[in-house]
């Protein structure tokens, strides 16, 4: 007989860790939550047919030339049947998102999911335009996914130079003043890219760097821009020497006489290994996990291994699932609307639903992919979703969902959250008026809402 205490830590294992329990799976973690959890935070591999950002660039400069050779402005017609044809940006864009939905949905290793959707969020890049709506989803599948075990370093390392994220902050037009590009064109360096490394990436708003240390570091990857040229069949970063700023950088004290690409690099690798990354992106981690108001003693614990494993996140998540503060029964976090959305179809098993309604369902609950707006990305905090107006939304789709599935509520609330429930949540279930009535209830009970 498996007693409460056990059962309580599976819920969490699934809730609070993962993306909510499919049918069947919460008893996997029954034994050792911990052990489960951990054996699951697995690598997360993509199909590699599905196109990518080199694609990507390909379908804008095919896009370009199809304008072209209209000669003047292309008709309103002409206008839609570009951008409807299947391997337009924005087509390619929907596949690649759709494809990483339906497999969090399916996933054996929702932990991992979880925390791809924290470093992607983290790294927030937004689709407005014709380029960033089809380059915005390829970041977290060529540069977050291959590191996201691995050393933090290497994915910073890896962000910074993705086509999308240089594009996104503006940075392939960035060139040394002094460079011989800048000399020679009146080329001018852009801020933003550093800016945003040092406060949203690594240090914190809080970080200790000053204005002068983010003109260094966008004098440091001052030419690291993307290679777009029709011409070329090699669409991605591109080191051009040509616009880097030369001479020394000087960067939180300390100075980098190395010249070119490594110059750019060594610096990075120093900021993302400083004691305030730890510090920024531990909280991060933890408020992003457990609590918003995360205990202090969490924290020091993530900060010394992230400190002594030189960022490595695997390791780091190790720590955080074997820390008792992070186990505690109150349900601290309020549910974004992607773990709503991804939760409630694990825990219903509604395999068969279309591309254009999980799109849908993303959007009008108030969190469309890659549509933050900000390098900030979406809002964690309970207060950034739980308004009145988000709340009738969810109730809307909540109500609607469960009229696709016919499962019966008492078996969803066994798999999702075996007997834990509270009794006024079963109550209030069981008593409902029809099955559909008992689902929308279930899934707008707090234990659902909240993890």
């Amino acid at each position: 007989m498996v007693n409460s205490t056990t059962q309580l830590s599976a819920v969490i294992a699934m809730n609070r860790f993962g993306l909510g329990a499919k049918p069947g799976e919460i008893s996997l973690a029954k034994a050792d939550a911990k052990k489960w959890l951990k054996s699951t935070l697995t690598h997360i591999s993509y199909d590699p047919s599905l196109p990518g950002s080199e694609a990507v660039i390909a379908e804008l400069n095919q896009y370009r030339m199809m304008k072209r050779k209209a000669k003047s402005a292309p008709t309103e017609e002409q206008e839609m049947s570009m951008k409807n044809a299947k391997n337009s940006p924005r087509n390619l864009a929907r596949t690649l998102i759709v494809d990483s939905l339906r497999q969090a949905i399916a996933s054996d290793n929702s932990i991992s999911w979880r925390l791809l959707d924290f470093f992607s969020n983290h790294f927030s890049v937004s689709d407005a335009g014709q380029v960033m709506a089809g380059l915005a989803p390829t970041l977290e599948r060529e540069a977050i996914a291959p590191h996201l075990l691995g050393k933090f370093e290497n994915m910073l390392l890896a962000v910074v130079q993705h086509p999308a994220m240089l594009i996104y902050l503006n940075n392939e037009k960035s060139f040394g003043p002094n460079s011989k590009l800048g000399r020679k064109r009146n080329k001018g360096m852009n801020e933003n890219l550093a800016r945003e490394i040092l406060e949203l990436h690594t240090l914190g708003v809080n970080g200790g760097y000053s204005q002068a240390d983010v003109i260094e570091l966008a004098k440091g990857i001052t030419g690291w821009t993307v290679q777009t040229n029709e011409k070329s069949s090699d669409h991605g970063f591109y080191f051009n020497a040509n616009g880097h700023e030369p001479g020394k950088r000087s960067l939180l004290g300390k100075t980098y006489p190395q010249k070119g690409r490594l110059q750019g690099e060594s610096m990075l690798r120093d900021v993302a290994n400083h004691p305030n990354t730890a510090k920024y992106i531990c909280l991060k981690l933890v408020q992003y996990f457990i609590s918003d108001s995360p205990e202090p003693s969490l924290l020091a614990k993530l900060e010394k291994v992230w400190l002594t494993s030189q960022g490595d996140i695997k390791l780091v998540m190790h720590a955080l699932i074997d820390a008792e503060e992070a186990w505690q029964p109150a349900q601290e976090k309020f549910k974004t609307p992607r773990e709503f959305v991804i939760s409630t179809l694990r825990a219903l098993n509604i395999a068969r639903i279309k591309d254009r309604y999980l799109l849908f369902s993303l959007t009008s609950l108030g969190q469309k992919p890659f549509n933050a707006g900000s390098p900030a990305g979406f809002g964690d905090e309970k207060n950034d979703w739980n308004g009145a107006s988000a709340l009738m939304a969810r109730i809307d789709w909540a109500n609607a969902i469960s009229a696709m599935s016919k499962v019966n509520a008492e078996q969803v609330m066994k798999n999702s959250f075996a007997d834990t429930l509270s009794k006024t949540s079963y109550q209030t279930i069981t008593r409902a008026e029809s099955r559909k009535q008992a689902l929308t209830l279930l899934l707008m009970s707090p234990e659902f809402q909240r993890r």
